[in-house]
């Protein structure tokens, strides 16, 4: 389950960016890869370390706002931020010992997305419906 629930709430959040329509849904998720970037700062687990991956996600969000694929790497960026605070014992949430694991386990999946151009998910399930048969 503590797979699982991860990759589930990933999914939903692409179901859920999926709603808002281009040309302003690039724009939304470069904005939120760059909070996630800062989403350690309270806790302070990697001392003077937390502000490394606040400028670096900076750029990245700022180079996401015309392209996917720089998204895509600010999550994997986030990825990779989240399992030091895991092994490190220092998690997103200090409420929830296994939160940085589970954070580690969604933030692929958002960046697949990224990767396959952020499409809506919507537009995938209405090509894939067969159209209705004709009147007679």
């Amino acid at each position: 389950m503590s797979v699982v629930m991860p990759v589930v709430i990933g999914l939903i959040c692409v179901c859920l960016l999926s709603l808002i329509p281009e040309p302003r849904r690039r724009p939304l998720n470069a904005v939120l890869v760059g909070g996630a970037g800062a989403a350690y700062l309270s806790g302070g687990g990697l001392g003077y370390g937390e502000f490394v991956l606040p400028v670096v996600m900076t750029y990245v969000a700022y180079r996401g706002l015309t392209s996917w694929t720089w998204i895509g790497a600010g999550w994997l960026l986030h990825t990779a931020w989240d399992v030091v605070h895991h092994l490190k014992g220092s998690p997103i949430l200090p409420f929830f010992e296994h939160s940085s694991f589970g954070c580690a386990i969604c933030d692929p999946v958002l960046a697949l997305w990224c990767f396959a151009g952020g499409p809506s998910v919507f537009g995938w399930t209405r090509a894939r419906r067969p159209a209705p048969p004709a009147g007679d």
